[in-house]
C-alpha cells in the first residue's frame, strides 16, 4: 500500500495511526500462532474432533506409566550405614522382579525376593567401609515396569576383631585336622560370625561348627575326612559385628587338601602302637606311656606341631624340677597341655616293657635324632599334621575336646548342639 503525504501535520498523525494498525495486525498473528500450538485459548466446543483427539492422547500417556512404586532403604547417598539390617528393597502396588546390589569392585551381594514379591533382603551382612550401588525393578498388575537406583556407603568401624586359623592356606593335612579359628576378641554374636564362614568340600560332606568358649570355633565332619578331600573355607568376616561395636575385617579364602589316611592306636596295656595307613596296618611299634600318677590321656588326639628337636621342661606343665631335656628329638604335639609323641633316647629298655613317662608317648630314638632307622624317626617321617593318634586302656580319663584339636572326642549330636 502506498501512502501519499498531504501536509506535515497530517503525515505525522496518519503515520502514527498506520503504526497502530500494523501493531494490532501483528498481535493478532501472534495470538493465532499461540492458540494453534495448544498453549491456551478457549476449550473446544462439544463434538469437536480436536477435543476427542486430546482426550485419547492423554489416556494413552497415563496407561503407559507403571503403578508400581520401588523403595530402597537406606536412602540414596546415605553414609555410615550399618552392615546388617539396614538394606531393604520394597515394592508397593507391584512385585519386584530384579534387584542387583554391587560393591565398588562389581561383586554382587546375594539376596532373595520374598514369595509375594514385596521385599528383597540380603542373604548376609555387608562389608564395612564400602560403597554399594542398588538397582531394583518391579512390575504392576498390567506388566508395566518401574525402576529405582540408589547408592550408599557402610560404616567405618572404630573397633575390629580378627581370627587366627589352622590349617594354613594351601597345606596338605591328615584326616583328623579340623578347621579351627581363634578370635582375638570374645564373640557375643556367635551365630552371625559362624554364618559368615562358609565351608565347601569335594566330595561334598556335611561340616558343622562348634564353639569352645567365646573365642574359638572349630569345624569338622561327623567322621574323619575322606582321603583326598578338597576343603575351601570362605572367611566373610568383613563387616560382621562380633560383639557390640566390634566388627570383623577379614575377607579371605583358605583351601587345604586331606592327604592319605593315617590313624595310629596306642594300647597302654600292651605298650604298643599300631600304625594303619588307609585302613591297612603298616607297622607295630613298642612304646612307653605315662607311669602311674602321670597317666597318658585316653582318646583321639590330632598331631598339630611337628618339631625335629625341642626342649621339654617340667615347669611348663606343672612338673617343676622333675625334668628339663633340651634336645628331645622327633616331637609331635598332641595336646595344648603338653602331651607329645616323641623320640626318647634316655628310656633304656622301657619300650614295650613298662610305662615310664610323665604322660607323653615315647618311641625309641638316639640322641641327636640322626638315625633314620629307629622307631621315632620312622614314625616322624611317616606322619603329617592332622594325623590321628588314639590312646586306649589308660587309667586316665578321655582328653578334653578343646585340649588341642581333639573335638573328635565329642559325639556328633553334642558337637552340633
Amino acid at each position: 500500500m502506498n501512502v501519499r503525504p498531504i501536509s506535515g501535520a497530517s503525515v505525522d498523525a496518519r503515520g502514527r495511526r498506520g503504526r497502530r494498525r500494523t501493531g494490532a495486525l501483528f498481535a493478532g498473528v501472534v495470538l493465532l500462532a499461540v492458540t494453534a500450538c495448544g498453549g491456551g485459548g478457549s476449550e473446544p466446543g462439544p463434538g469437536s474432533d480436536e477435543g476427542k483427539g486430546k482426550g485419547q492422547d492423554s489416556s494413552a500417556a497415563q496407561s503407559g506409566q507403571s503403578e508400581a512404586v520401588v523403595s530402597i532403604a537406606p536412602k540414596d547417598g546415605a553414609k555410615s550405614v550399618d552392615t546388617k539390617g539396614d538394606l531393604k528393597v520394597t515394592a508397593d502396588r507391584g512385585k519386584l522382579t530384579e534387584v542387583v546390589v554391587k560393591d565398588g569392585k562389581g561383586a554382587k551381594v546375594d539376596g532373595r525376593i520374598s514369595a509375594d514379591g514385596g521385599t528383597w533382603t540380603p542373604s548376609a551382612h555387608l562389608a564395612a567401609s564400602t560403597k554399594y550401588q542398588v538397582h531394583a525393578v518391579a512390575k504392576d498388575a498390567e506388566g508395566r515396569t518401574a525402576a529405582e537406583d540408589a547408592s550408599f556407603t557402610t560404616l567405618t568401624p572404630e573397633n575390629s576383631f580378627i581370627g587366627t586359623f589352622t590349617p594354613e592356606d594351601g597345606s596338605k593335612v591328615g584326616v583328623g585336622m579340623p578347621f579351627s579359628i581363634r578370635f582375638d576378641r570374645g564373640i557375643t554374636n556367635p551365630a552371625d560370625v559362624e554364618k559368615a564362614i562358609r565351608i565347601k568340600t569335594e566330595p561334598a560332606v556335611d561340616v558343622e561348627g562348634h564353639w569352645f568358649g567365646n573365642d574359638r570355633l572349630d569345624f569338622r565332619p561327623e567322621n574323619y575326612w575322606k582321603a583326598g578331600t578338597k576343603v575351601t573355607v570362605e572367611l566373610g568376616l568383613d563387616g560382621v559385628e562380633g560383639r557390640p561395636g566390634v566388627y570383623g575385617n577379614q575377607a579371605k579364602t583358605v583351601s587345604f587338601t586331606i592327604g592319605r589316611s593315617q590313624v595310629s592306636t596306642v594300647d597302654v596295656k600292651t605298650k604298643t602302637m599300631t600304625v594303619k595307613r588307609d585302613g591297612r596296618t603298616i607297622k607295630t611299634i613298642p612304646v612307653t606311656t605315662g607311669k602311674p600318677g602321670y597317666d597318658t590321656w585316653n582318646g583321639q588326639m590330632v598331631i598339630t606341631d611337628r618339631l625335629e628337636v625341642t626342649r621339654m621342661n617340667g615347669e611348663t606343665v606343672g612338673y617343676a624340677g622333675e625334668y628339663d631335656i633340651k634336645d628331645v628329638p622327633h616331637a609331635q604335639r598332641l595336646t595344648t597341655s603338653g602331651t607329645f609323641i616323641h623320640g626318647n633316647y634316655w628310656g633304656g629298655d622301657a619300650f614295650g616293657n613298662y610305662n615310664a613317662s610323665h604322660g607323653c608317648i615315647g618311641l625309641k630314638d638316639v640322641r641327636g635324632g640322626y638315625d633314620g632307622k629307629v622307631a621315632a624317626a620312622w614314625f616322624f617321617n611317616q606322619s603329617m599334621a592332622g594325623d590321628v593318634v588314639v590312646v586306649k586302656n589308660s587309667n586316665d580319663r578321655v582328653v578334653d575336646p578343646d585340649n588341642g584339636l581333639n573335638g573328635w572326642n565329642m559325639s556328633w549330636e553334642k558337637w552340633k548342639a
